[in-house]
């Protein structure tokens, strides 16, 4: 593989700290409390200005809007699907990860970080269908609109979308009855959002938490190859949303889960990587940085990559106020640069900073020093 001559590109996961004032109405709107949406949509397009123009200043070549309208990167969607609503879930409370089960005394320390308040659960009351394109069209509105004053072009900028089979599991199904059914009528209606993304002229990025994360949560009593056939069924549901949208403008995040936990039952990456290799995205987010999947270069590197795989590996870590070097950046990404060449490595972030409105780990200021050692990291790793 031959490197590129210019420096590599960068970009992050999505979310960024919110203003604390927007966070708070955020949480109000979840919980059905809030009225006030022209002071919402205000806030909200203010916090999308501040944020592209720091990730410019900064130097991140790929930027995105924050994530600044969505109390979550699932909870949103029941402001857009009809059939989907806020409810009591049904079937108990969930298993904590297992994980944590095996560390309870976890939840005693510091640096967890903290909800203002919990999010209401959310539910599938009844047929599915994409209701509201208001809010994805002020999205889009938004991020068009903070990326002309900053000066970048679309095709350099991203918005996130929740994919079927994360929305799957992590919203209730109290109509379907039945898995097929449910991501079946999620891919549908969701590929309503992933074409009006791209129709903007930016990136779309689907995330994908369902391929990893979920083994060790709702999947703790199954084989690894019994998962791996759930994580294949929800892969062929987001490839039938997706089908003829184009490729080189989509890329998946697929995460172990944002909280800073011992992660001693995270699955390998190298048991998904085959399945990854079948999605339509070519462009893979993944966890590189924290102790669980720092070393897992070497399963990339041993693996069977499509010709047309770009490796976005997360060299900083977002759970931790631990800064890294641009220095201990660099090194990481040389592994993928060997790998791949540096013109199909773009650097990233393991995770968002703000996955959920209120929940920040990470201290502002931190998050904006790791990004900008993130911007030095790339700069010299071709070095």
């Amino acid at each position: 593989m031959t490197n590129s001559a210019s420096p590599l590109r960068t970009t992050h996961v999505g979310s960024l700290p919110r203003p604390e004032p927007l966070f708070d109405l955020l949480i109000l709107e979840d919980g059905g409390e809030f009225h006030d949406r022209d002071e919402l949509h205000r806030q909200t397009s203010e916090a999308v200005d501040s944020a592209v123009a720091r990730q410019v200043d900064t130097g991140i070549g790929i930027v995105g809007d924050g994530e600044m309208s969505k109390s979550s990167y699932t909870h949103y969607v029941k402001h857009r699907l009809a059939g989907v609503t806020t409810g009591q879930p049904g079937g108990g409370p969930p298993k904590p990860p297992r994980d944590q089960g095996d560390h309870p005394d976890v939840g005693e320390g510091p640096g967890r970080g903290t909800a203002r308040r919990l999010l209401a659960p959310v539910v599938c009351e009844g047929p599915i269908s994409y209701d509201d394109t208001g809010p994805v069209e002020r999205d889009i509105a938004n991020l068009a609109a903070a990326t002309r004053k900053a000066g970048v072009e679309p095709s350099s900028a991203f918005i996130n979308s929740a994919a079927p089979g994360t929305l799957a599991h992590f919203v209730d199904d109290q109509h379907y009855g039945g898995k097929e059914a449910f991501l079946a009528a999620l891919a549908s209606a969701m590929r309503t959002e992933y074409e009006a993304i791209l129709d903007a002229g930016f990136q779309l990025q689907i995330d994908c938490p369902d391929l990893a994360m979920i083994r060790h949560m709702n999947y703790q009593d199954v084989s690894d190859e019994n998962f791996l056939k759930v994580a294949e069924r929800n892969i062929e549901a987001l490839n039938g949303a997706t089908d003829g949208l184009p490729k080189e403008r989509l890329r998946m995040h697929i995460c172990w889960g944002n909280y800073p936990g011992p992660h001693t039952h995270d699955l390998p990456v190298a048991k998904i990587i085959p399945a990854l290799m079948k999605a339509n995205p070519p462009a893979i987010l993944f966890e590189a940085a924290n102790p669980a999947h720092a070393h897992e270069w070497e399963d990339w590197q041993a693996a069977k990559l499509n010709d047309d795989t770009v490796l976005i590996p997360g060299v900083i870590d977002t759970t931790t106020n631990l800064v890294e070097t641009p220095r201990l950046i660099a090194q990481r990404l040389k592994s993928f640069v060997k790998i791949v060449g540096g013109d199909r490595v773009i650097a990233g972030t393991d995770c968002g900073f703000g996955t959920v409105a209120g929940r920040e780990v990470v201290a502002r200021s931190v998050v904006w020093k790791k990004l900008a050692n993130l911007v030095r990291g790339a700069a010299m790793a071709l070095h």
